[in-house]
């Protein structure tokens, strides 16, 4: 029935989560890809493939609302959330930035990024509306970011930015739009394919950008780092793994604790695999961490040095904590909430 809630999956969790249950209600289904989610009064706002951009409540599922947000049947694998607007940028070329007001739903065109090699990954801004989007290099290893600030914004030609040159074969992944990380005037980028490295900048110095390697899996195009996050501006972490070989799991977890200029890797042989999207549990002070990946959901109550399976649902690409004991989750053609009751 209309605005019932519907739970599909009940399962038992193990002890290290208080012997709680966890529990998954569909909230969307629809034929869509979606790898970009927002959380924004009370509702899940979604863009995917199909220029499809929607919201659904989270207390009562029919309260929903679905546009298209153009003729063309763009992929959107970004979506950000600036003061009065959601913004999102479709993959391949050419790339438009979108602007959809909050209250009004009204779309309106900011820009066009007509190069060839423009292919955009990830979109984000800070809680001080401060936004970057990135995509992959363009054929020379130069890099091709969108830097939105709430004085006017950067965008590479306009304003020279000191960005490290890609290695051959090093890109990004348009997989969760969480390859990018900001945590106070910091900000991180993760890289995969023939290098699997950290790109970062500081809010004051926007085009002043440094890159670190990491021990990650890396040296062809479906291996690398496909998601980051920061519990602090010293404690990260960084998940992914090669995406051809969804069941191996070696080097495809890692720490650090300076601020991304050194990672450790953990629980190498010893997890679920290729995962998508990872960040910590609110409130946990860094000890709980949630990975997705299209195979199994894991769960890490030690900082990530150990893994353990709590769901083995399938199709899940992108997860966002609503509060400490809720998780939204997306991926192919459905939206999903899970709850630790």
């Amino acid at each position: 029935m209309r605005g019932k809630l519907q739970f599909l999956i009940i399962i038992f969790m193990s002890s290290y989560l208080y012997g709680q249950t966890v529990a998954f209600e569909t909230l969307l289904k629809d034929n869509i890809s979606i790898r970009a989610l927002q959380i924004y009064g009370g509702k899940v706002w979604y863009a995917g493939t199909d220029s499809k951009f929607g919201y659904v409540s989270l207390r009562d599922t029919a309260d929903r609302k679905q546009i298209r947000v153009a003729d063309e049947k763009l992929e959107f694998r970004t979506l950000a959330q600036s003061s009065k607007h959601f913004e999102l940028i479709n993959i391949l070329s050419p790339a438009y930035l979108f602007k959809i007001h909050k209250k009004t739903l009204k779309v309106s065109l900011f820009m066009t990024d007509r190069k060839k090699s423009a292919f955009f990954d990830a979109f984000m801004y800070d809680r001080h509306h401060r936004g970057l989007a990135i995509s992959d290099p363009d054929e020379n290893g130069r890099a091709n970011p969108i830097i939105l600030l709430p004085v006017g914004n950067y965008q590479s030609g306009v304003a020279k930015i000191d960005f490290p040159t890609y290695f051959p074969g090093e890109a990004h992944f348009a997989a969760s739009n969480s390859n990018i990380a900001m945590k106070g005037s910091r900000v991180w980028i993760a890289s995969g394919g023939s290098r699997a490295r950290i790109f970062t900048f500081q809010w004051n110095k926007p085009t002043k950008w440094q890159a670190f390697e990491t021990p990650f899996i890396q040296g062809t195009s479906s291996q690398g780092i496909y998601s980051i996050d920061f519990y602090d501006e010293k404690f990260g972490i960084a998940v992914g793994g090669d995406y051809t070989k969804q069941t191996e799991n070696i080097n495809n977890i890692a720490t650090t604790h300076d601020g991304g200029k050194t990672w450790q890797i953990q629980a190498s042989g010893k997890n679920g695999g290729y995962k998508t999207c990872v960040k910590f549990r609110p409130g946990s002070k860094g000890r709980e961490i949630l990975a997705v990946g299209d195979r199994n959901i894991e769960f890490s109550n030690d900082s990530g040095k150990t893994w353990t399976t709590v769901s083995e649902e399938k199709g899940l690409y992108i997860c966002e904590w609503i509060d400490r004991n809720t998780v939204v989750l997306a991926g192919k053609n459905r939206i999903v909430k899970m709850r630790l009751i």
